[in-house]
């Protein structure tokens, strides 16, 4: 009877567990912000992660190890406002770093410069389906050449809520909706701040685009020459 009663303990303790498994199951959430860069993407961020504390959730902010613009181990906007983070190569092995006990209690995870994870959409899946979390996904849309920059539309059918944001276009002033590179370099990945990129309207990314694809073809014989082409055009048009 002793050990009839000790199994009838077991199966129930396992019992409990799968209920909470399946209690948090399906109750987390996924939202989405994205736009070019200089929209305040890493503002809006930090602004709903803020709010997330002042309610008494607890938080954790991640970013990519890739970006080291500003602080190694804080997200920091544009304009000098940070936040302390967890810089990561990948983050499908943040709970085991974070410790999976204090993992377990996390209720909100911010992700900044998403587009630089390559496990993106797992995580989300993982963090909202399985473990009942909200995750906070901020990153660029598109790269340079407007084509989709890493997971982060990939991550849109799974969302609960997508926010896109815009930049004022730096030639004339307008809604800015995409990046443009101010140089020739051809990288996917090429982190910078001001000094590589601003935003701009259709308009003047078509126009300034066309000067700058002109100007690669210079590239190939004379570097100097063709970067202080582009560097001379673009500011002709502002």
């Amino acid at each position: 009877m002793a050990t009839l009663k000790a199994s009838f303990l077991l199966d129930n303790g396992i019992a409990g567990d799968a209920l909470a498994d399946q209690g948090r199951r399906g109750s987390g959430s996924v939202h989405v912000i994205m736009g070019p860069m200089f929209s305040g993407k890493s503002t809006s961020l930090l602004r709903r992660i803020k709010s997330e504390i002042s309610h008494g959730r607890s938080v954790a902010m991640l970013k990519s190890s890739k970006d080291k613009r500003y602080a190694k181990d804080s997200v920091v906007t544009h304009d000098g406002i940070g936040f302390p983070c967890w810089a990561l190569p990948d983050l499908m092995s943040f709970p085991e770093k974070f410790g999976l006990d204090a993992y377990d209690k996390l209720d909100v995870i911010g992700i900044d410069e998403a587009q630089f994870f390559g496990d993106l959409y797992e995580f989300c899946c993982k963090v909202a389906d399985d473990d009942g979390k909200t995750v906070i996904v901020a990153g660029l849309d598109g790269d340079y050449l407007r084509r989709s920059f890493g997971a982060v539309l990939d991550v849109i059918p799974i969302a609960d809520s997508v926010t896109k944001l815009t930049a004022r276009c730096e030639v004339c002033g307008q809604k800015a909706f995409f990046t443009l590179r101010k140089n020739c370099d051809t990288r996917t990945e090429l982190i910078g701040g001001a000094d590589v990129y601003m935003p701009v309207c259709r308009k003047h990314y078509i126009t300034n685009h066309i000067v700058i694809k002109a100007s690669k073809k210079v590239l190939d014989s004379d570097e100097s020459r063709a970067e202080s082409c582009v560097a001379a055009t673009i500011s002709t048009y502002n």
